[in-house]
């Protein structure tokens, strides 16, 4: 027969305790109880089979030769006493745990609804396999507000990340991970057409939502991006580009890495987007002299058609819709976001 993973594992510790005085105090009355029957006369098998009777209050007849005298009586009562009392406690032990258990389980889903109820433009990761589980350690090292949803609650992470157990194509399940006040969505199931599903789903209930879909063939992502996918990964082609880098350009490959990932490397890159009535917007960045002011390198600018600005970077006017990749300190970075916002 087998049980539900960590279905043992949620029993308090305390209960392991009582449990295990429970038995060492029934184990006890069994053998005090053969041995006082057999001192009033039984033999050894009769004696521990009317410990038993009686200990487990079954009513069975008595086996004594005789009415039973008035030693005998006593003894008896006082081993029911002892046994019945020893099982109540073992028993009671383990439905408190079950109960307490069970609501303070409950206070931790509603407390923990609660803390979802309250985000706004957080992440919502969809399915907690490895690929999902990276993608969570990443987005939780940069600082963002993550909701991890998965079926299966063995999987979810500790109680530090917040999450949501269900299956991710239900609408309901994503309303509770706050899909309508999210800013961010990916979907990393391990099927392509639940991801599929997901992002046709989320995009009905979200229509500003930024969706990074995962996609194992060329056909899937390319039905991802039709039905709202703003983006469409194949996470095998992804490490496979990533190998060949390092192999043909390993030191190119590991600078990157560090750049995004390492979050030691005090130089970081990220992506600054112009908003409406910008003063940046018709100047370019040696007039606005963006270096010497903020510290931050513009790398790229990417405008509204998605075409990324490299060569003309420095000679072309910021223009609405810009999206511009910088490089720097974290100081460096967020002194330049803040004159594009000023």
């Amino acid at each position: 027969m087998s049980y539900p993973a960590g279905m043992f594992a949620r029993i308090r510790p305390d209960t392991w305790s009582h449990l295990a005085i429970a038995a060492v105090l029934i184990i006890g009355v069994l053998v005090a109880g053969t041995v006082g029957y057999t001192l009033l006369g039984l033999g050894a098998v009769d004696a521990a089979y009317q410990t038993i009777v009686t200990v487990s209050t079954v009513g069975f007849r008595e086996i004594a030769d005789g009415d039973p005298d008035t030693t005998w009586k006593a003894f008896t009562s006082v081993l029911i006493l002892l046994g019945t009392g020893s099982m109540l406690y073992g028993a009671t032990s383990v439905i408190e745990s079950i109960v307490e258990g069970r609501l303070s389980g409950q206070f931790r889903r509603y407390r923990m609804q609660r803390s979802i109820d309250d985000l706004s433009g957080h992440l919502i990761v969809c399915g907690t396999g490895r690929v999902g589980q990276a993608i969570t350690e990443f987005v939780r090292s940069v600082g963002q507000e993550v909701v991890v949803v998965d079926r299966d609650e063995a999987r979810l992470p500790d109680e530090d990340v917040l999450h949501v157990a269900g299956d991710a194509t239900s609408d309901d399940v994503l309303r509770r991970a706050g899909i309508d006040r999210a800013a961010t969505l990916v979907s990393a199931l391990g099927a392509s057409v639940d991801n599929l599903y997901v992002t046709l789903s989320s995009r009905k209930m979200n229509p500003g939502l930024f969706i990074v879909s995962r996609a194992d063939d060329p056909e899937s992502m390319a039905k991802m991006l039709q039905v709202g996918a703003d983006r469409a990964v194949n996470p095998y082609e992804i490490a496979g580009s990533r190998m060949a880098s390092l192999a043909t350009q390993p030191n190119v490959a590991d600078f990157v890495d560090v750049v995004v990932h390492d979050g030691t490397f005090e130089a970081k890159l990220r992506e600054i987007r112009l908003p409406d009535g910008s003063d940046f917007i018709g100047q370019t960045i040696d007039d606005l002299a963006i270096r010497q002011e903020t510290g931050a390198v513009v790398l790229s600018v990417r405008d509204r058609s998605a075409r990324f600005h490299t060569d003309d970077v420095t000679s072309r006017p910021f223009a609405d819709g810009d999206v511009i990749v910088a490089i720097g300190s974290d100081a460096a970075l967020d002194r330049l976001a803040s004159t594009v916002s000023s």
